[in-house]
């Protein structure tokens, strides 16, 4: 919810959904009529009445601004539901009718002296939803005024009344002296006051190209000390300030952290995952292995717990444990069967576990995560089925001791014969080749006999690719690669690469098999086809063969690099920043906020002699 909005049952106003017999046609004069009759109205019932009329048809999208002056006139009688009403809906018409607006200027400021201090607030509350000179320029004074307020609510209702101000015109709010207010605002003595001023700095900092909160460690730990009387959405806030204090002596991040780490157990799950962000932030600071390691292991829990809850916030947790993890995988080595899919979860959460599956697999648990793994290669979610054949390759090439039950696993799948297996399978299997050269090329028998299940280009290429890789060793290679060219021309490009590449490797091991197909692949790819990928490939072959055949063995079958899952790991600089915005939209798409919000600031580690340059997962 936006800085200092509130939802209309909060403020006191009957929901218009509760009381759908003030929608009506509500024609102007007869509201108006209503509005300014002199008849005797006891307590305002009357006057009540009609302004929800018109705030309800004004909320269905009826104009009611031919109502403002008789609408305005009403901010005289001193009840504070008739105030909310009309402070309503000024600020919904103040944009469109700024000249109008200008007209409650003095109601605004004789509101602000009001002796009731919930009008007090009412009226400031509004002021800073109007962005019009006059207004902006009586709010000042108003403003400061009531951020000295002996009542604490309207002290809090100012402080987010300076983020408004600051976001409409920034130097006025500087020069105004607004922002050394709120800091000072950090010592009040209530703590919802505090929690309000501590949101506006904040926000102010985030959305300011030119201002950055800083926070000195004796500030962070007096905020720490006002969490437990704060409420959730306030104490949201003091962690996420917290993260603007920088540890500059030894013992100061795991001070703050001990401070702050029973938050952990919170119900509300905002608490809990603005608790994990500051945690992971402090960890850097944190000089000594053994409080790295216990303060990590402390995480694991509380996020665990969070997947109790409806599968909104259990992907929200999901993708933040993938961010943790790729720092402290140690954080859930032992929890890994916590993240076993169940049959009835949405399609989102089950791709999001497998990911965390695969990260925290190891040589221990592999043989449990790969039975798990065989049970989803047996669901009904073709898309799922595909993924998880895909992750049990992956751990193929991850851990190199469980390679073995991983490939008699994928073995075991494709006997299957299930289409969509198989072509999974082949093409992990081709990540296993390059992998493990010369070690598994016993399989490729058993994937030549399923080429009549290939019909996607992904697998094709991973087929063709194995048997042009290995043309020495399949005793019917060119007939294998020649059923692939029957169709070659209106094969996908990327098979027409692997299968010109192919056969060039074939005839380069076994010039006698390859004599007739390499010729006819080159004329197709130089004469026949419009792709100047595979036409340049096709012109340099061509030369390479007829110029120079050595230079072309040496160059096509050279030795290929041994894959691994590195590409897996995130950048070390981006995983850094996606950390600071843990429990943010950054966080669950895994992309800099400047990446879709423009104006975005990067965040960074700030620069203390107590940082540490951890660049590896703690082990």
């Amino acid at each position: 919810m936006p800085i200092g909005t509130r939802p209309l049952h909060g403020n006191g106003l009957t929901s218009a959904h509760a009381h759908t017999h003030f929608f009506g046609a509500g024609k102007i004069q007869e509201l108006r009529s209503e509005l300014v009759s002199d008849k005797r109205d006891s307590k305002y019932a009357k006057k009540k009445a009609v302004l929800k009329r018109i705030v309800a048809n004004m909320t269905m999208g009826n104009d009611m601004s031919p109502l403002f002056p008789d609408v305005i006139a009403c901010l005289s009688i001193p009840n504070l539901e008739v105030k909310k009403m009309v402070y309503l809906y000024v600020t919904n018409y103040c944009r469109s009718k700024p000249e109008m607006a200008r007209m409650a200027a003095p109601y605004f400021e004789k509101d602000v002296n009001d002796a009731n201090p919930l009008i007090r607030a009412l009226a400031i509350r509004s002021m800073g939803y109007i962005h019009i000179d006059r207004v902006v320029d009586g709010f000042c004074d108003p403003l400061r005024h009531c951020l000295r307020d002996p009542d604490p609510y309207v002290r809090k209702t100012a402080a987010v009344g300076v983020a408004k101000l600051f976001m409409h015109d920034p130097s006025l709010a500087e020069s105004e002296g607004f922002l050394e207010i709120l800091r000072n605002m950090l010592g009040d003595s209530n703590p919802a006051v505090v929690s309000n001023a501590v949101a506006a700095l904040v926000e102010i900092s985030e959305r300011s190209p030119n201002y950055q909160l800083e926070m000195s460690m004796s500030t962070a730990n007096r905020l720490a000390n006002v969490l437990n009387e704060c409420s959730e959405w306030g104490q949201g806030y003091i962690l996420e300030a917290l993260l603007y204090a920088v540890p500059q002596e030894l013992g100061e991040a795991e001070l703050l952290a001990e401070r702050v780490v029973s938050r952990l157990q919170h119900a509300n799950s905002f608490v809990v995952l603005a608790t994990v962000k500051l945690l992971v932030y402090l960890l850097n600071y944190m000089s000594r292995e053994e409080d790295v390691k216990g303060f990590s292991t402390k995480l694991g829990p509380p996020l665990i717990s969070l997947l109790s809850h409806g599968p909104e916030v259990q992907y929200v947790a999901l993708r933040n444990i993938l961010l943790i993890i790729q720092k402290y995988p140690e954080m859930l080595h032992a929890d890994v069967h916590t993240f076993f899919c169940k049959y009835d979860e949405p399609i989102y959460i089950k791709l999001s576990k497998l990911e965390i599956i695969f990260r925290l697999a190891t040589e221990d648990n592999a043989r449990e995560v790969l039975s798990e793994l065989r049970e989803y290669a047996s669901e009904i979610d073709v898309d799922f089925v595909r993924r998880a054949v895909r992750c049990i390759g992956r751990l193929g090439i991850k851990l190199e001791q469980s390679s073995q039950m991983c490939i008699a696993l994928l073995l075991e799948l494709i006997q299957t014969r299930v289409s969509y297996v198989v072509q999974e399978a082949v093409i992990v299997m081709k990540d296993i080749f390059r992998r493990y050269p010369n070690q598994y090329e016993n399989v490729i028998p058993i994937l030549c006999e399923n080429l009549d299940d290939l019909d996607q280009p992904e697998a094709k290429v991973a087929m063709v690719w194995i048997i042009g890789q290995y043309a020495e060793r399949v005793d019917n290679a060119e007939g294998i690669l020649e059923s692939f060219v029957d169709t070659f021309k209106e094969e996908h490009t990327e098979v027409q690469l692997a299968l010109l590449t192919a056969a060039v490797k074939l005839f380069l091991k076994r010039p006698a098999a390859g004599q007739e197909l390499v010729p006819k692949l080159l004329k197709w790819a130089t004469e026949e086809v419009d792709n100047p990928d595979l036409r340049d490939r096709g012109f340099i072959y061509w030369r390479l063969l007829s110029t120079n055949p050595a230079a072309a063995k040496s160059i096509i079958l050279s030795d290929k690099p041994e894959i691994s899952t590195e590409a897996d790991h995130m950048d070390p600089v981006m995983l850094e920043e996606l950390l600071l915005h843990i429990a943010s939209l950054s966080s669950i798409y895994h992309k800099s906020p400047a990446m879709f919000i423009n104006g975005a600031k990067i965040r960074t580690l700030p620069v203390s002699q107590v940082l540490n340059t951890r660049t590896t997962p703690v082990s």
